[in-house]
Protein backbone atom coordinates (compact mmCIF):
# COMPACT_ATOMS: atom_id res chain seq x y z
CA UNK A 1 0.00 0.00 0.00
CA UNK A 2 1.20 3.13 -0.54
CA UNK A 3 1.95 5.80 1.89
CA UNK A 4 -0.79 8.34 3.22
CA UNK A 5 -0.60 12.21 2.13
CA UNK A 6 -1.11 13.34 5.26
CA UNK A 7 1.17 15.83 7.12
CA UNK A 8 1.69 13.98 10.01
CA UNK A 9 3.17 14.73 13.61
CA UNK A 10 4.68 11.33 14.08
CA UNK A 11 6.66 9.06 11.90
CA UNK A 12 4.79 5.98 11.09
CA UNK A 13 4.88 3.31 7.85
CA UNK A 14 1.52 1.64 6.59
CA UNK A 15 1.61 -1.99 7.50
CA UNK A 16 -0.37 -5.04 6.88
CA UNK A 17 -1.78 -5.06 10.89
CA UNK A 18 -1.50 -3.75 13.91
CA UNK A 19 -0.80 -4.96 18.09
CA UNK A 20 -2.08 -3.65 21.04
CA UNK A 21 1.68 -4.76 22.45
CA UNK A 22 4.20 -5.36 20.12
CA UNK A 23 4.17 -6.35 16.94
CA UNK A 24 1.81 -8.73 14.81
CA UNK A 25 2.63 -12.06 15.00
CA UNK A 26 1.99 -12.79 11.08
CA UNK A 27 4.43 -11.62 8.38
CA UNK A 28 2.82 -9.48 5.21
CA UNK A 29 2.76 -11.79 3.21
CA UNK A 30 0.55 -14.98 5.57
CA UNK A 31 -1.18 -16.63 3.60
CA UNK A 32 -4.02 -17.83 6.08
CA UNK A 33 -4.97 -17.56 9.71
CA UNK A 34 -3.27 -20.44 11.65
CA UNK A 35 -6.10 -21.83 13.06
CA UNK A 36 -7.93 -21.91 10.02
CA UNK A 37 -7.64 -24.99 7.07
CA UNK A 38 -7.59 -23.08 3.76
CA UNK A 39 -8.70 -25.57 1.73
CA UNK A 40 -11.63 -26.17 4.18
CA UNK A 41 -15.08 -27.62 2.39
CA UNK A 42 -17.54 -25.39 1.04
CA UNK A 43 -21.51 -25.74 1.01
CA UNK A 44 -24.06 -26.74 3.08
CA UNK A 45 -26.09 -24.94 5.98
CA UNK A 46 -25.56 -25.12 9.69
CA UNK A 47 -28.22 -24.58 12.41
CA UNK A 48 -27.32 -22.62 16.09
CA UNK A 49 -29.57 -22.27 18.81
CA UNK A 50 -30.10 -19.15 20.43
CA UNK A 51 -31.95 -18.23 23.86
CA UNK A 52 -34.61 -14.93 23.72
CA UNK A 53 -35.71 -13.48 20.98
CA UNK A 54 -34.91 -10.31 18.75
CA UNK A 55 -37.05 -7.02 17.23
CA UNK A 56 -34.00 -5.32 15.14
CA UNK A 57 -31.70 -6.19 12.84
CA UNK A 58 -29.31 -2.90 13.27
CA UNK A 59 -26.66 -4.16 15.75
CA UNK A 60 -25.55 -0.67 16.08
CA UNK A 61 -27.89 1.29 17.58
CA UNK A 62 -29.13 1.54 21.24
CA UNK A 63 -32.96 0.00 20.75
CA UNK A 64 -34.24 -3.41 20.69
CA UNK A 65 -33.00 -6.98 20.89
CA UNK A 66 -30.42 -7.30 18.27
CA UNK A 67 -30.26 -10.54 16.13
CA UNK A 68 -27.48 -12.96 16.68
CA UNK A 69 -25.06 -13.03 14.27
CA UNK A 70 -24.62 -10.12 11.90
CA UNK A 71 -21.37 -8.57 12.96
CA UNK A 72 -18.73 -10.15 10.57
CA UNK A 73 -20.85 -12.41 8.81
CA UNK A 74 -22.66 -9.55 7.29
CA UNK A 75 -21.18 -5.91 8.48
CA UNK A 76 -17.57 -6.14 8.11
CA UNK A 77 -14.77 -3.51 10.11
CA UNK A 78 -12.01 -2.06 8.53
CA UNK A 79 -9.74 -4.71 10.27
CA UNK A 80 -10.00 -8.16 11.05
CA UNK A 81 -9.17 -9.73 14.78
CA UNK A 82 -6.95 -13.07 14.84
CA UNK A 83 -7.88 -14.61 17.95
CA UNK A 84 -5.14 -16.83 18.36
CA UNK A 85 -3.13 -13.30 19.60
CA UNK A 86 -3.82 -11.36 22.70
CA UNK A 87 -5.07 -7.92 20.50
CA UNK A 88 -4.03 -8.50 16.91
CA UNK A 89 -5.91 -6.85 13.61
CA UNK A 90 -4.88 -7.37 9.91
CA UNK A 91 -6.30 -5.88 6.60
CA UNK A 92 -9.94 -6.54 5.85
CA UNK A 93 -11.62 -3.50 4.33
CA UNK A 94 -8.56 -1.97 5.30
CA UNK A 95 -5.63 -3.14 3.74
CA UNK A 96 -2.78 -1.22 5.42
CA UNK A 97 -3.13 0.36 8.86
CA UNK A 98 -0.69 3.44 9.82
CA UNK A 99 -0.13 4.47 13.51
CA UNK A 100 3.08 6.26 15.08
CA UNK A 101 4.71 5.31 18.14
CA UNK A 102 2.80 7.42 20.36
CA UNK A 103 -0.95 6.51 18.76
CA UNK A 104 -1.31 9.91 18.41
CA UNK A 105 -3.26 9.28 15.19
CA UNK A 106 -4.34 6.25 13.24
CA UNK A 107 -4.83 6.13 9.05
CA UNK A 108 -6.39 3.71 7.04
CA UNK A 109 -5.96 2.79 3.45
CA UNK A 110 -9.01 1.12 2.68
CA UNK A 111 -8.59 -1.79 -0.55
CA UNK A 112 -9.71 -0.41 -3.76
CA UNK A 113 -11.91 -4.14 -4.09
CA UNK A 114 -13.83 -3.25 -1.21
CA UNK A 115 -17.42 -3.75 -2.60
CA UNK A 116 -21.22 -3.73 -0.81
CA UNK A 117 -23.32 -6.39 -1.40
CA UNK A 118 -25.27 -3.98 -3.67
CA UNK A 119 -22.10 -4.03 -5.83
CA UNK A 120 -21.63 -0.47 -4.73
CA UNK A 121 -17.24 0.43 -3.97
CA UNK A 122 -16.44 0.90 -0.17
CA UNK A 123 -14.68 4.76 -0.39
CA UNK A 124 -13.85 7.00 1.93
CA UNK A 125 -17.20 9.00 1.89
CA UNK A 126 -18.71 5.47 3.65
CA UNK A 127 -16.10 5.11 6.41
CA UNK A 128 -16.43 9.01 8.01
CA UNK A 129 -19.95 8.46 7.34
CA UNK A 130 -20.37 5.45 9.75
CA UNK A 131 -17.97 7.17 12.28
CA UNK A 132 -19.79 10.42 12.64
CA UNK A 133 -23.27 8.10 12.52
CA UNK A 134 -22.25 6.41 15.22
CA UNK A 135 -20.76 9.18 17.00
CA UNK A 136 -24.26 10.53 16.78
CA UNK A 137 -26.82 8.28 16.63
CA UNK A 138 -25.22 4.76 17.49
CA UNK A 139 -24.90 3.04 20.53
CA UNK A 140 -24.11 4.73 23.56
CA UNK A 141 -20.36 2.31 23.52
CA UNK A 142 -19.28 4.19 20.57
CA UNK A 143 -20.89 7.10 20.84
CA UNK A 144 -18.20 7.03 24.07
CA UNK A 145 -15.54 5.91 22.20
CA UNK A 146 -15.79 7.83 18.82
CA UNK A 147 -15.97 11.58 20.87
CA UNK A 148 -11.73 10.70 21.77
CA UNK A 149 -11.47 11.45 17.91
CA UNK A 150 -10.72 15.29 17.84
CA UNK A 151 -10.29 15.12 13.99
CA UNK A 152 -11.49 12.53 10.98
CA UNK A 153 -10.20 13.32 7.62
CA UNK A 154 -10.12 11.77 4.15
CA UNK A 155 -7.16 11.86 0.99
CA UNK A 156 -9.54 10.66 -1.47
CA UNK A 157 -11.37 7.91 -2.28
CA UNK A 158 -9.40 5.53 0.19
CA UNK A 159 -7.39 7.15 2.56
CA UNK A 160 -9.01 7.93 6.33
CA UNK A 161 -7.23 9.47 9.10
CA UNK A 162 -8.14 10.02 12.42
CA UNK A 163 -6.69 12.17 15.06
CA UNK A 164 -6.84 11.20 18.48
CA UNK A 165 -7.35 13.46 21.45
CA UNK A 166 -5.52 11.06 24.00
CA UNK A 167 -2.24 9.68 23.05
CA UNK A 168 -2.29 7.93 26.43
CA UNK A 169 -5.19 5.69 24.88
CA UNK A 170 -2.86 3.42 22.98
CA UNK A 171 -6.32 1.28 22.31
CA UNK A 172 -8.45 4.00 20.14
CA UNK A 173 -5.89 2.77 16.74
CA UNK A 174 -7.66 -0.62 17.16
CA UNK A 175 -11.03 0.42 18.09
CA UNK A 176 -11.19 2.22 15.34
CA UNK A 177 -10.09 -0.61 13.32
CA UNK A 178 -12.76 -2.94 14.81
CA UNK A 179 -15.46 0.39 13.49
CA UNK A 180 -17.84 -1.66 10.89
CA UNK A 181 -18.44 0.46 7.36
CA UNK A 182 -21.85 1.09 6.56
CA UNK A 183 -23.11 2.70 3.16
CA UNK A 184 -23.53 6.57 3.30
CA UNK A 185 -25.60 5.50 0.15
CA UNK A 186 -28.27 3.51 1.69
CA UNK A 187 -28.80 4.40 5.53
CA UNK A 188 -31.06 7.49 6.58
CA UNK A 189 -29.27 9.13 9.59
CA UNK A 190 -32.57 10.06 10.69
CA UNK A 191 -34.05 6.52 11.16
CA UNK A 192 -30.84 4.87 12.48
CA UNK A 193 -32.35 5.03 16.19
CA UNK A 194 -35.18 3.01 15.54
CA UNK A 195 -35.30 -1.01 15.93
CA UNK A 196 -36.10 -2.13 12.13
CA UNK A 197 -36.71 -6.00 10.92
CA UNK A 198 -35.43 -4.16 7.64
CA UNK A 199 -31.52 -5.18 6.79
CA UNK A 200 -28.59 -2.58 6.49
CA UNK A 201 -26.59 -3.28 3.34
CA UNK A 202 -23.55 -4.84 4.24
CA UNK A 203 -20.07 -5.83 2.69
CA UNK A 204 -19.63 -9.13 4.66
CA UNK A 205 -19.54 -12.67 3.00
CA UNK A 206 -23.39 -13.39 3.92
CA UNK A 207 -26.17 -11.67 3.21
CA UNK A 208 -29.84 -12.10 4.96
CA UNK A 209 -31.77 -14.45 3.21
CA UNK A 210 -34.60 -15.23 5.29
CA UNK A 211 -36.57 -13.80 8.39
CA UNK A 212 -39.08 -14.91 10.92
CA UNK A 213 -39.31 -12.14 13.09
CA UNK A 214 -38.02 -12.97 16.54
CA UNK A 215 -38.04 -16.66 15.91
CA UNK A 216 -35.64 -17.34 13.09
CA UNK A 217 -32.76 -15.70 11.06
CA UNK A 218 -30.94 -17.23 7.83
CA UNK A 219 -28.22 -15.78 6.45
CA UNK A 220 -26.85 -17.09 2.71
CA UNK A 221 -23.67 -16.94 1.56
CA UNK A 222 -22.86 -14.23 -0.81
CA UNK A 223 -21.23 -15.46 -4.51
CA UNK A 224 -20.34 -12.24 -5.09
CA UNK A 225 -18.48 -11.23 -1.71
CA UNK A 226 -15.56 -9.31 -2.86
CA UNK A 227 -13.36 -10.28 0.14
CA UNK A 228 -13.31 -14.21 -0.25
CA UNK A 229 -9.68 -14.43 -1.30
CA UNK A 230 -7.77 -12.58 1.59
CA UNK A 231 -5.98 -14.09 3.83
CA UNK A 232 -7.88 -13.50 7.09
CA UNK A 233 -10.86 -14.91 5.51
CA UNK A 234 -8.96 -18.14 3.93
CA UNK A 235 -10.65 -21.19 4.99
CA UNK A 236 -13.36 -18.93 6.67
CA UNK A 237 -17.21 -18.33 6.11
CA UNK A 238 -17.36 -22.00 4.13
CA UNK A 239 -21.54 -22.98 5.45
CA UNK A 240 -23.85 -21.66 2.39
CA UNK A 241 -26.56 -20.80 4.96
CA UNK A 242 -26.07 -20.32 8.63
CA UNK A 243 -29.36 -20.23 10.43
CA UNK A 244 -29.81 -19.01 13.85
CA UNK A 245 -33.29 -20.60 15.46
CA UNK A 246 -34.39 -19.14 19.06
CA UNK A 247 -35.66 -20.47 21.81
CA UNK A 248 -37.42 -19.41 25.30
CA UNK A 249 -35.56 -21.83 27.09
CA UNK A 250 -31.89 -24.22 27.45
CA UNK A 251 -34.17 -27.23 28.10
CA UNK A 252 -36.29 -26.68 24.73
CA UNK A 253 -33.06 -25.79 22.74
CA UNK A 254 -31.59 -28.59 24.23
CA UNK A 255 -34.10 -31.50 23.03
CA UNK A 256 -33.75 -29.85 19.30
CA UNK A 257 -30.35 -30.41 19.52
CA UNK A 258 -31.24 -34.12 20.43
CA UNK A 259 -33.59 -33.99 17.40
CA UNK A 260 -31.02 -32.72 15.38
CA UNK A 261 -32.48 -29.43 14.39
CA UNK A 262 -29.14 -27.64 15.77
CA UNK A 263 -25.89 -28.44 14.60
CA UNK A 264 -23.90 -27.41 17.55
CA UNK A 265 -24.18 -26.66 20.89
CA UNK A 266 -21.88 -24.79 23.28
CA UNK A 267 -22.93 -26.20 26.76
CA UNK A 268 -22.72 -24.03 30.23
CA UNK A 269 -24.59 -26.18 32.71
CA UNK A 270 -22.58 -28.64 34.47
CA UNK A 271 -24.99 -31.15 35.60
CA UNK A 272 -26.55 -31.54 32.03
CA UNK A 273 -22.95 -32.15 30.48
CA UNK A 274 -22.30 -34.61 32.98
CA UNK A 275 -25.20 -36.43 33.04
CA UNK A 276 -27.68 -35.71 29.51
CA UNK A 277 -25.54 -36.05 26.90
CA UNK A 278 -26.23 -40.09 27.45
CA UNK A 279 -28.39 -40.18 24.32
CA UNK A 280 -28.34 -42.27 21.08
CA UNK A 281 -26.86 -40.26 19.04
CA UNK A 282 -23.86 -39.96 21.76
CA UNK A 283 -23.70 -43.34 21.81
CA UNK A 284 -23.94 -44.16 17.66
CA UNK A 285 -21.46 -42.17 17.38
CA UNK A 286 -23.60 -39.47 15.50
CA UNK A 287 -22.91 -36.69 18.03
CA UNK A 288 -19.26 -35.90 19.47
CA UNK A 289 -18.74 -33.77 22.57
CA UNK A 290 -15.64 -31.78 22.73
CA UNK A 291 -13.54 -30.48 25.48
CA UNK A 292 -11.24 -26.99 25.10
CA UNK A 293 -9.13 -25.32 27.41
CA UNK A 294 -8.53 -21.82 25.83
CA UNK A 295 -6.03 -19.21 27.21
CA UNK A 296 -8.58 -16.61 27.29
CA UNK A 297 -9.71 -15.61 30.91
CA UNK A 298 -13.57 -17.38 32.09
CA UNK A 299 -14.24 -13.71 33.15
CA UNK A 300 -16.88 -12.51 35.87
CA UNK A 301 -19.78 -14.37 36.32
CA UNK A 302 -21.52 -13.25 39.47
CA UNK A 303 -24.88 -12.11 40.92
CA UNK A 304 -24.25 -7.87 41.06
CA UNK A 305 -25.54 -5.90 43.48
CA UNK A 306 -26.61 -2.40 42.13
CA UNK A 307 -25.04 -0.66 44.62
CA UNK A 308 -27.28 2.51 42.93
CA UNK A 309 -29.93 1.24 45.55
CA UNK A 310 -29.55 2.25 49.22
CA UNK A 311 -30.05 -1.11 50.21
CA UNK A 312 -26.37 -2.46 49.07
CA UNK A 313 -24.33 1.10 49.07
CA UNK A 314 -22.19 -0.23 52.03
CA UNK A 315 -19.72 -2.34 51.32
CA UNK A 316 -19.88 -4.49 54.78
CA UNK A 317 -23.39 -5.66 53.37
CA UNK A 318 -22.41 -6.58 50.00
CA UNK A 319 -19.80 -8.72 51.53
CA UNK A 320 -21.90 -10.47 53.90
CA UNK A 321 -24.08 -11.63 51.34
CA UNK A 322 -21.45 -13.11 49.47
CA UNK A 323 -21.08 -14.90 52.08
CA UNK A 324 -24.35 -16.46 52.41
CA UNK A 325 -23.62 -17.86 49.20
CA UNK A 326 -22.80 -21.41 49.71
CA UNK A 327 -20.86 -22.20 46.84
CA UNK A 328 -19.75 -26.15 48.21
CA UNK A 329 -23.14 -27.18 47.94
CA UNK A 330 -24.66 -26.18 44.99
CA UNK A 331 -21.52 -27.53 43.35
CA UNK A 332 -22.34 -30.90 44.58
CA UNK A 333 -26.10 -30.83 44.35
CA UNK A 334 -26.96 -28.58 41.16
CA UNK A 335 -23.83 -29.00 39.38
CA UNK A 336 -22.34 -32.44 39.85
CA UNK A 337 -18.93 -30.84 41.01
CA UNK A 338 -17.86 -30.24 37.95
CA UNK A 339 -17.10 -26.54 37.95
CA UNK A 340 -14.69 -24.02 39.97
CA UNK A 341 -14.85 -21.24 42.17
CA UNK A 342 -14.69 -17.89 40.42
CA UNK A 343 -11.77 -15.86 42.69
CA UNK A 344 -10.71 -12.88 39.60
CA UNK A 345 -12.65 -10.31 37.05
CA UNK A 346 -9.31 -12.43 34.98
CA UNK A 347 -9.86 -15.75 35.99
CA UNK A 348 -7.57 -18.53 34.62
CA UNK A 349 -5.16 -16.19 33.24
CA UNK A 350 -1.79 -14.67 34.12
CA UNK A 351 -3.86 -11.36 35.03
CA UNK A 352 -5.70 -12.45 37.48
CA UNK A 353 -4.50 -10.91 40.91
CA UNK A 354 -5.64 -13.32 43.37
CA UNK A 355 -2.90 -16.19 44.62
CA UNK A 356 -0.17 -13.75 44.44
CA UNK A 357 0.90 -10.51 45.85
CA UNK A 358 0.69 -6.96 44.78
CA UNK A 359 4.06 -5.63 42.98
CA UNK A 360 6.03 -2.73 42.98
CA UNK A 361 4.04 -1.41 40.14
CA UNK A 362 0.50 -2.19 40.93
CA UNK A 363 1.62 -0.44 44.83
CA UNK A 364 3.14 2.39 42.94
CA UNK A 365 -0.73 2.67 40.96
CA UNK A 366 -2.71 1.93 44.28
CA UNK A 367 -1.22 4.52 46.71
CA UNK A 368 -2.53 7.62 45.81
CA UNK A 369 -5.90 5.23 47.37
CA UNK A 370 -4.95 4.60 50.16
CA UNK A 371 -7.54 1.61 51.63
CA UNK A 372 -9.35 0.83 48.28
CA UNK A 373 -7.54 -2.58 48.19
CA UNK A 374 -8.32 -4.71 51.27
CA UNK A 375 -4.83 -6.06 52.73
CA UNK A 376 -5.60 -9.63 51.77
CA UNK A 377 -6.38 -8.80 48.46
CA UNK A 378 -3.04 -6.80 48.03
CA UNK A 379 -1.09 -9.93 49.07
CA UNK A 380 -3.26 -12.33 47.10
CA UNK A 381 -4.37 -14.66 49.49
CA UNK A 382 -8.15 -13.04 49.65
CA UNK A 383 -10.51 -15.98 48.56
CA UNK A 384 -14.21 -16.35 48.40
CA UNK A 385 -15.79 -17.34 51.46
CA UNK A 386 -16.40 -21.27 51.85
CA UNK A 387 -18.35 -23.65 53.63
CA UNK A 388 -18.33 -27.16 54.90
CA UNK A 389 -21.19 -27.89 52.10
CA UNK A 390 -23.42 -28.61 54.22
CA UNK A 391 -25.96 -25.83 53.88
CA UNK A 392 -26.37 -25.26 57.08
CA UNK A 393 -22.97 -23.31 57.79
CA UNK A 394 -22.81 -22.23 61.19
CA UNK A 395 -19.14 -20.02 60.48
CA UNK A 396 -19.94 -18.61 57.69
CA UNK A 397 -23.49 -17.52 59.11
CA UNK A 398 -22.20 -15.68 62.09
CA UNK A 399 -19.45 -13.95 60.15
CA UNK A 400 -22.51 -13.11 57.61
CA UNK A 401 -24.50 -11.40 60.80
CA UNK A 402 -21.46 -9.78 62.43
CA UNK A 403 -20.75 -7.29 59.79
CA UNK A 404 -24.32 -6.93 58.87
CA UNK A 405 -24.81 -5.32 62.55
CA UNK A 406 -21.70 -3.81 61.53
CA UNK A 407 -23.78 -1.92 58.76
CA UNK A 408 -26.78 -1.35 60.88
CA UNK A 409 -28.91 -4.35 60.63
CA UNK A 410 -29.84 -6.98 62.98
CA UNK A 411 -32.22 -9.88 62.83
CA UNK A 412 -35.82 -9.03 64.83
CA UNK A 413 -38.31 -11.95 65.08
CA UNK A 414 -36.58 -14.06 62.35
CA UNK A 415 -36.29 -11.09 59.78
CA UNK A 416 -33.25 -8.70 59.51
CA UNK A 417 -33.87 -5.22 60.00
CA UNK A 418 -32.30 -1.85 59.84
CA UNK A 419 -31.42 -0.89 63.26
CA UNK A 420 -33.79 2.53 64.27
CA UNK A 421 -36.43 2.59 61.62
CA UNK A 422 -37.08 -1.43 61.49
CA UNK A 423 -37.22 -1.51 57.96
CA UNK A 424 -36.99 -5.40 56.65
CA UNK A 425 -34.16 -6.38 54.41
CA UNK A 426 -35.93 -7.05 50.93
CA UNK A 427 -35.20 -7.10 47.33
CA UNK A 428 -35.49 -8.85 43.80
CA UNK A 429 -33.41 -10.75 41.84
CA UNK A 430 -33.65 -10.44 37.79
CA UNK A 431 -33.15 -13.64 36.40
CA UNK A 432 -34.03 -14.25 32.35
CA UNK A 433 -33.67 -18.28 32.32
CA UNK A 434 -35.02 -21.22 34.47
CA UNK A 435 -31.10 -22.00 35.00
CA UNK A 436 -30.20 -18.78 36.95
CA UNK A 437 -33.98 -18.93 38.31
CA UNK A 438 -32.59 -22.35 39.79
CA UNK A 439 -29.35 -21.35 41.08
CA UNK A 440 -31.35 -17.82 42.73
CA UNK A 441 -33.65 -20.01 44.42
CA UNK A 442 -30.77 -21.43 45.85
CA UNK A 443 -29.22 -18.43 47.15
CA UNK A 444 -32.25 -17.26 48.59
CA UNK A 445 -33.01 -19.88 50.62
CA UNK A 446 -29.90 -19.54 52.04
CA UNK A 447 -30.02 -15.43 52.71
CA UNK A 448 -33.54 -16.83 54.30
CA UNK A 449 -31.42 -18.39 57.34
CA UNK A 450 -29.91 -14.23 57.50
CA UNK A 451 -33.44 -13.20 57.69
CA UNK A 452 -32.90 -11.66 54.49
CA UNK A 453 -36.16 -12.16 51.99
CA UNK A 454 -34.81 -12.08 48.37
CA UNK A 455 -37.86 -13.07 45.98
CA UNK A 456 -37.17 -14.27 42.34
CA UNK A 457 -38.58 -13.06 39.49
CA UNK A 458 -38.08 -14.78 36.23
CA UNK A 459 -38.66 -12.06 32.85
CA UNK A 460 -39.15 -12.67 29.42
CA UNK A 461 -36.19 -11.54 27.55
CA UNK A 462 -37.42 -8.14 26.20
CA UNK A 463 -38.16 -7.25 29.44
CA UNK A 464 -34.98 -8.60 30.92
CA UNK A 465 -33.27 -6.63 28.33
CA UNK A 466 -34.79 -3.13 28.93
CA UNK A 467 -34.57 -3.55 32.80
CA UNK A 468 -31.00 -3.67 32.10
CA UNK A 469 -30.81 -1.55 29.67
CA UNK A 470 -31.98 1.03 32.25
CA UNK A 471 -30.37 -0.35 35.72
CA UNK A 472 -34.19 -1.10 37.29
CA UNK A 473 -33.36 -4.04 38.76
CA UNK A 474 -32.14 -4.68 42.37
CA UNK A 475 -29.33 -8.10 41.71
CA UNK A 476 -29.45 -9.69 38.37
CA UNK A 477 -27.08 -12.91 37.25
CA UNK A 478 -24.53 -11.53 34.30
CA UNK A 479 -21.49 -12.62 32.98
CA UNK A 480 -18.54 -9.79 31.50
CA UNK A 481 -16.35 -11.78 29.23
CA UNK A 482 -12.63 -10.31 29.01
CA UNK A 483 -10.22 -11.00 26.56
CA UNK A 484 -6.49 -11.21 27.13
CA UNK A 485 -6.02 -7.42 26.23
CA UNK A 486 -8.77 -5.69 28.43
CA UNK A 487 -8.59 -2.26 27.10
CA UNK A 488 -11.38 0.49 26.82
CA UNK A 489 -14.29 -1.64 27.46
CA UNK A 490 -13.15 -1.43 30.75
CA UNK A 491 -14.83 2.04 30.87
CA UNK A 492 -18.10 0.45 29.91
CA UNK A 493 -18.04 -2.20 32.54
CA UNK A 494 -16.97 -0.13 35.35
CA UNK A 495 -15.78 3.03 34.54
CA UNK A 496 -17.46 6.24 36.55
CA UNK A 497 -18.96 7.90 33.26
CA UNK A 498 -20.43 4.58 32.98
CA UNK A 499 -22.67 4.29 36.10
CA UNK A 500 -25.31 6.76 35.18
CA UNK A 501 -25.22 6.00 31.12
CA UNK A 502 -28.17 4.19 30.14
CA UNK A 503 -27.02 0.79 27.63
CA UNK A 504 -23.93 0.60 29.20
CA UNK A 505 -22.74 -2.71 31.22
CA UNK A 506 -21.84 -1.19 34.29
CA UNK A 507 -24.36 -2.92 35.92
CA UNK A 508 -23.31 -2.73 39.69
CA UNK A 509 -22.96 1.09 39.31
CA UNK A 510 -19.40 1.45 40.44
CA UNK A 511 -18.26 5.08 41.04
CA UNK A 512 -14.94 4.55 42.42
CA UNK A 513 -12.45 7.24 41.08
CA UNK A 514 -9.24 4.36 41.63
CA UNK A 515 -11.37 1.94 38.93
CA UNK A 516 -10.60 5.09 36.43
CA UNK A 517 -7.16 5.41 37.32
CA UNK A 518 -6.32 1.74 36.99
CA UNK A 519 -7.99 1.48 33.62
CA UNK A 520 -6.45 4.76 32.15
CA UNK A 521 -3.23 3.00 33.49
CA UNK A 522 -3.53 -0.16 31.25
CA UNK A 523 -4.88 1.85 28.21
CA UNK A 524 -1.66 3.92 28.86
CA UNK A 525 0.72 0.63 29.33
CA UNK A 526 3.21 0.12 26.46
CA UNK A 527 4.99 -3.05 27.69
CA UNK A 528 3.11 -6.33 28.28
CA UNK A 529 4.39 -6.10 32.17
CA UNK A 530 3.39 -2.58 32.59
CA UNK A 531 0.27 -3.38 31.47
CA UNK A 532 -0.26 -6.60 33.19
CA UNK A 533 0.43 -4.78 36.45
CA UNK A 534 -2.02 -1.97 35.47
CA UNK A 535 -5.05 -5.03 35.06
CA UNK A 536 -4.31 -7.05 38.25
CA UNK A 537 -4.30 -3.82 40.04
CA UNK A 538 -7.42 -3.17 38.56
CA UNK A 539 -8.82 -6.82 39.54
CA UNK A 540 -7.62 -5.78 43.34
CA UNK A 541 -9.84 -2.72 43.43
CA UNK A 542 -13.13 -4.16 41.83
CA UNK A 543 -12.51 -7.45 44.19
CA UNK A 544 -12.12 -5.15 47.21
CA UNK A 545 -15.39 -3.25 46.69
CA UNK A 546 -17.52 -6.44 46.84
CA UNK A 547 -19.57 -5.41 44.00
CA UNK A 548 -20.79 -8.97 42.43
CA UNK A 549 -20.88 -12.61 44.44
CA UNK A 550 -18.29 -14.59 42.52
CA UNK A 551 -19.78 -17.53 40.90
CA UNK A 552 -18.27 -20.35 39.22
CA UNK A 553 -17.28 -21.54 35.89
CA UNK A 554 -16.72 -24.96 34.30
CA UNK A 555 -13.15 -26.53 34.62
CA UNK A 556 -13.45 -26.65 30.70
CA UNK A 557 -15.27 -24.70 27.54
CA UNK A 558 -17.67 -27.25 26.72
CA UNK A 559 -19.49 -28.01 22.54
CA UNK A 560 -21.52 -30.73 21.37
CA UNK A 561 -21.68 -30.63 17.92
CA UNK A 562 -23.38 -33.62 15.35
CA UNK A 563 -20.17 -35.10 13.44
CA UNK A 564 -21.97 -33.81 10.28
CA UNK A 565 -19.70 -30.21 11.33
CA UNK A 566 -16.26 -30.34 10.64
CA UNK A 567 -13.48 -28.56 12.57
CA UNK A 568 -9.97 -27.70 11.91
CA UNK A 569 -7.38 -29.68 14.32
CA UNK A 570 -6.14 -26.55 15.81
CA UNK A 571 -7.47 -24.78 17.98
CA UNK A 572 -7.05 -20.78 18.33
CA UNK A 573 -5.59 -19.18 21.74
CA UNK A 574 -9.48 -17.71 22.55
CA UNK A 575 -10.59 -21.26 21.75
CA UNK A 576 -12.91 -22.48 19.44
CA UNK A 577 -13.59 -20.27 15.82
CA UNK A 578 -17.03 -21.54 14.85
CA UNK A 579 -16.38 -19.53 11.09
CA UNK A 580 -13.24 -21.98 10.35
CA UNK A 581 -15.73 -24.74 10.60
CA UNK A 582 -17.19 -26.65 7.69
CA UNK A 583 -20.29 -29.25 6.63
CA UNK A 584 -18.52 -32.57 5.95
CA UNK A 585 -22.12 -34.50 5.28
CA UNK A 586 -25.10 -33.44 3.50
CA UNK A 587 -27.83 -31.76 5.94
CA UNK A 588 -30.36 -33.97 7.94
CA UNK A 589 -33.83 -33.52 6.70
CA UNK A 590 -35.67 -31.23 9.11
Amino acid sequence: AASLAFAAPAVAAPAHGVAMHGAPALPPDFANLPYARPDAPKGGRITYGWLGGFDTLNPYAYRGAQAQGLRGAVYESLLARSFDEPFTLYGLVAESVETPDDRSWVAFRLNPKARFSDGEPITSEDVLFTFHLLRERGHPSYRSNYRRVKAATADGDHAVRFDLVDAEDREMPLILGLMPVLPAHAVDPKTFEDTTLKPIVGSGPYVISALDPGRSLTLRRDPDYWGADLPVNRGLNNFDEIRYDYYRDSNTMFEAFKKGLIDVLPESDPIRWTTGYDFPAVRRGDVVLDRFVSGRPWGMDGLVFNTRKPLFADVRVREALSLLFDYEWMDRNLYGGATERTRSYFEGSHLASTGRPADARERELLAPFPGVVRDDVLEGTWRPGSTDGSGRDREQLRAALDLLAQAGWRIQNGQLRRDGSGEPFRFEILVKEKEQERLALAYARGLDRAGVRATVRLADSTQHFRRLQTYDFDMIQYKWLNSLSPGVEQRKYWGVAAADTPGERNYMGVKEPAVDAMIAALLAGREPAEFESAVRALDRVLLSGFYVVPLFHPKEQWVARWTAIGRPDVTPLYGPAPETWWRDAPARVR
